[in-house]
């Protein structure tokens, strides 16, 4: 399994345990963990930005939130170009 990583600044989150707690800061940056940035189900290509479809919107992509489907992934993090 590849390790997890903060979806904002990259870095190594493989000292936390797993389930993330809801208010989990990335140690690095003080990112919120608990975030659908950090989601398995998060696409921008999607309605609502979620694959889930019974999970209830969340409207603010980068806030920790209270989602029952929140299941974190290693690949989250994108370094910005832009």
């Amino acid at each position: 399994m590849n390790t997890l990583v903060c979806w904002k600044c990259g870095a190594s989150l493989a000292a936390l345990t797993l389930p993330l707690r809801r208010l989990e800061e990335c140690k690095a940056c003080g990112a919120e963990l608990h975030v659908c940035r950090l989601c398995v189900d998060y696409d921008t290509t999607v309605a609502k930005s979620c694959r889930e479809p019974i999970a209830e919107e969340v409207k603010e992509k980068e806030r920790a939130n209270f989602c029952d489907y929140f299941k974190p992934r290693p690949d989250a993090y994108h370094p910005r170009d832009e």
